[in-house]
């Protein structure tokens, strides 16, 4: 069975083909630029020919959706209801749900007698107790407006935990494991007995960890008191928050490769920084783990790629007897075991 991953950005697409069950990657390309200047390819229409595949070999297209609100629990089938309810989703996540919608559609076009699966990055989220994502804030807040804690990187955390159960010769289900996806966008996940109970990121990606342009946690008066003492727009400090703070805003670079290479007071404080909160979250899913816990996981380019966060990271005494794993995340190949199980589900029925 060939399963086709599509993973559309604004201004990029990224495809995968595997052969499942094997798990056997027969195709990868990633085209950025789509609409671009001076870029060829103009459209996601564009861009999916230039993929240059052949949609009859194909038994299945798998769609990586950032957001599914509540409404979408699981991984699903593709019909109307399921792009309408889509796009109702695109008020939470304005910058990447329109995008991924695209490339629904797209392919729907291109090769629509073929089932087509919608997996969600906030699904394996949605295990979160209501102590975990609810806000104290009014809570007709989240009633009527669904203020609350999403959490996001729901894939890639997904695929740890079984990764790490495999490794471990360990059920998932009685699996406990602090998952770190750290790259320039990061986040981490309270994984107990093989479901997520808790992540960092919250109503958005900007909560939690220090990133590469990304603040993470903050003081939301802060928010109030730079539009009063400075005169910012909310535009102005939504791009502040999310494009120059982080790592880049500490010492003006955000990949973490140079920043650790720098001999400079900013550089060695961004890394101290980050390093810290990193341990601060994983400390407090410690607690909520009741210190039972098989593993720490790094995983993303920068838990996968830099020994010395890692080490940075772990050098804290309450760490020193916890078994660490590095592992490298396949957000592609998990949302094409995704689709491969309701492939399999259907045709037992």
């Amino acid at each position: 069975m060939n399963i086709a991953v599509i993973n559309a950005g604004s201004s990029s697409l990224k495809c995968k083909v595997f052969e499942m069950p094997q798990k056997k990657l027969l195709y990868a390309k990633t085209i950025e630029h789509i609409g671009e200047s001076g870029s060829e390819i103009k459209n996601h229409h564009d861009a999916l020919n230039a993929l240059d595949i052949d949609f009859s070999s194909l038994d299945a297209i798998g769609h990586r959706v950032v957001h599914g609100g509540e409404k979408f629990r699981t991984s699903c089938m593709i019909d109307d209801e399921v792009k309408t309810a889509i796009k109702e989703l695109i008020t939470l996540a304005p910058l990447h749900n329109p995008a991924n919608l695209e490339g629904i559609e797209v392919a729907f076009k291109e090769a629509k007698e073929i089932p087509q699966i919608a997996v969600f990055d906030t699904a394996f989220h949605t295990t979160m107790p209501q102590e975990a994502y609810i806000y104290a804030l009014p809570y007709d807040l989240y009633e009527k407006h669904a203020v609350r804690r999403y959490g996001f990187h729901g894939t890639s955390h997904s695929y740890l935990a079984k990764t790490a159960a495999e490794i471990l010769d360990k059920p998932l289900e009685e699996l406990n494991i602090v998952s770190l996806h750290l790259g320039n966008g990061a986040s981490a996940c309270c994984v107990k007995n093989g479901k997520s109970i808790d992540t960092s990121m919250g109503f958005t990606p900007l909560e939690g960890l220090v990133m590469g342009s990304r603040s993470g946690d903050i003081d939301p008066q802060i928010v109030i008191y730079l539009q009063k003492v400075l005169s910012l727009s909310l535009a102005e400090v939504d791009t502040l928050l999310n494009k120059k703070s982080g790592l880049l805003g500490i010492c003006g670079e955000n990949d973490v490769r140079e920043i650790v290479e720098k001999q400079e007071k900013h550089a060695e404080l961004a890394v101290k920084i980050m390093v810290r909160r990193i341990q601060k979250y994983i400390g407090s899913y410690l607690v909520l783990l009741e210190g039972n816990i098989d593993a720490l996981v790094f995983s993303g380019g920068i838990g996968e790629n830099s020994q010395i966060i890692r080490e940075k990271v772990l050098d804290n005494a309450m760490f020193k007897d916890i078994k660490s794993l590095v592992i490298k995340t396949d957000e592609e190949l998990e949302i094409a075991n995704e689709c491969y199980k309701i492939l399999k589900k259907g045709m037992q029925v």
